[in-house]
């Protein structure tokens, strides 16, 4: 699927393949209870977007209006785990594209060229595949932005974009945390129609993202044998083949986003920290904030489920998430939250709705720790 020059960089089929296979099948549900499941996900989701409007403000278009504009509205797909992997491997391969070019020119010349060589994109489409399959086991739901319209999988016309519900996933979390399924589905939904609103309320914030990760991406300076051997890291902790030697603290705690750390590098990923922050923190307010009137339960529910965020399942979903970065969006979900909390006890949802006006008005990392910053920055001059 990635012909780079001839030459494969990764294997991307062989990836979904290999995911596909590795990937548990989920909890087990009748065929009558998994139909039931896919339809109150599909009902939670459209009687989430009204929700959602009306507690945040935002002026988006409902998918009825722009249907009637002729527009195709992101659309929400309830997949299983086969079904995420095949959509974020089509997301990585869009994003992914200029890196794998960049390290397809280093290739013959630098000393990573003949590892590359010899390993060769079957293996590294297997590594990745490995690692598709850790994931696809623990996404609740996403707001895919990035990764292009398929036949299996449509997309919004305005720009790419839908909405994925993972459902073993999400049944298999109401049933370790014993809580009620409809209220915990519902919950789920208002998060993730949170997402989905912010991207078509705010128009410029997918090319905004997408330009900083280009950016940080097109700053990469990094040997290739590098990156399989971190890569290798990762899958050889799924297997549990790292050796005994390597399970250290420097071991764990690295991140494929510590790769590389140019100073440029740190800037971006400074202002994409920032915004995942307030995305993920916003969607987290939102789903508590509409959660009493619509969520009897939501109160045991965030008790639960905040526990099970912050404990993990064990040792090795815990060096897991170090090594692939999932600690530091932990710490987005409370620190984001945070920050559109104060905001809004401060200014009220109007006033923190000024924070989609622009990029510039976006929060800073150092704001999000602080949202008094912010407020005077923003406010300043109506102030």
């Amino acid at each position: 699927m990635t012909s780079l020059g001839g030459v494969e960089m990764v294997d991307w089929n062989l990836a979904v393949a290999t995911a596909t296979r590795l990937v548990r099948p989920g909890p087990e549900v009748s065929r009558d209870e998994a139909r039931a499941v896919v339809a109150e996900l599909r009902q939670h989701a459209k009687v989430s977007e009204e929700h959602v409007r009306t507690f945040t403000r935002m002026g988006n278009r409902t998918d009825a209006e722009a249907a009637a504009s002729g527009d195709t509205p992101p659309p929400v797909l309830v997949v299983d785990r086969a079904g995420w992997v095949k959509a974020n491997v089509a997301g990585f391969r869009e994003l992914l594209s200029p890196l794998l070019g960049k390290m397809h020119e280093r290739r013959t010349g630098g000393p990573g060229g003949a590892m590359l060589g010899a390993v060769g994109g079957k293996v590294t489409g297997v590594e990745v595949g490995m690692l598709l399959s850790f994931l696809a086991s623990r996404v609740l739901g996403q707001y895919e932005t990035f990764a292009p319209a398929t036949r299996e999988l449509p997309a919004s016309s305005e720009g790419g974009g839908r909405l994925l519900l993972v459902a073993p996933n999400i049944v298999h979390v109401e049933r370790e945390l014993a809580v009620s399924p409809h209220d915990f589905r519902l919950w789920v939904c208002l998060h993730e129609e949170t997402h989905r609103t912010q991207f078509t309320a705010v128009p410029w914030l997918r090319d905004h993202i997408q330009g900083e990760i280009q950016s940080f991406l097109s700053e990469t300076d990094v040997d290739p044998s590098t990156l399989l051997e971190r890569l290798r890291e990762a899958a050889q902790s799924l297997t549990g083949a790292r050796p005994s030697g390597e399970e250290g603290e420097e071991a764990s705690d690295r991140s494929f986003v510590e790769l590389v750390q140019t100073p440029v590098q740190r800037e971006i990923l400074n202002r994409l920290t920032a915004v995942m922050s307030l995305l993920e923190g916003h969607a987290d307010y939102v789903m508590d904030g509409v959660g009493p009137e619509v969520v009897p339960t939501v109160a045991e529910i965030r008790e639960k489920f905040q526990k099970r965020r912050a404990t993990g399942a064990g040792r090795l979903d815990q060096a897991l998430r170090k090594l692939l970065g999932l600690d530091a969006k932990l710490r987005q979900y409370r620190d984001g939250e945070r920050f559109v909390r104060a905001v809004v006890e401060e200014v009220g949802m109007d006033g923190f709705n000024r924070v989609w006006t622009s990029p510039n008005t976006l929060p800073t990392k150092s704001e999000i720790a602080k949202p008094a910053d912010w407020i005077a920055r923003v406010h300043r001059k109506a102030d």
